[in-house]
């Protein structure tokens, strides 16, 4: 399915002088598209990772376990609820747009 997508000439200009192997337009801003959504997933993974160390434990067990209530609602630990299911969710959503775009099928469902 095809779709116009209207953007402006000075938009156009910078995607055509994209050092890429691919020529045309589209080829290019998916390129930078992927590049965008990895990026994305590395700082997703990161934050994910950096919980995982600092509470000894998954999300998933974080939950579990109702950390935010075992330390009585204190704001760093809710914040850091926040971040960390921002994060996980975060990292399915990217992955499955990547493996759209890459054509993959993703088996994260």
């Amino acid at each position: 399915m095809d779709t116009r997508l209207v953007v402006s000439e000075q938009a156009a200009e910078h995607l055509k002088s994209l050092p890429s192997d691919a020529s045309d337009l589209d080829s290019k801003l998916r390129m930078l598209l992927i590049k965008e959504y990895r990026r994305r997933l590395a700082l997703y993974n990161l934050t994910d990772q950096r919980l995982k160390k600092k509470y000894g434990m998954g999300f998933d067990e974080f939950e579990h376990r109702n950390v935010v209530r075992e330390h009585d609602f204190e704001w760093d630990v809710e914040s850091d609820a926040i971040e960390w299911d921002l994060a996980v969710d975060g990292i399915k959503t990217v992955r499955q747009r990547l493996a759209e775009l890459l054509g993959v099928v993703s088996y994260d469902h």
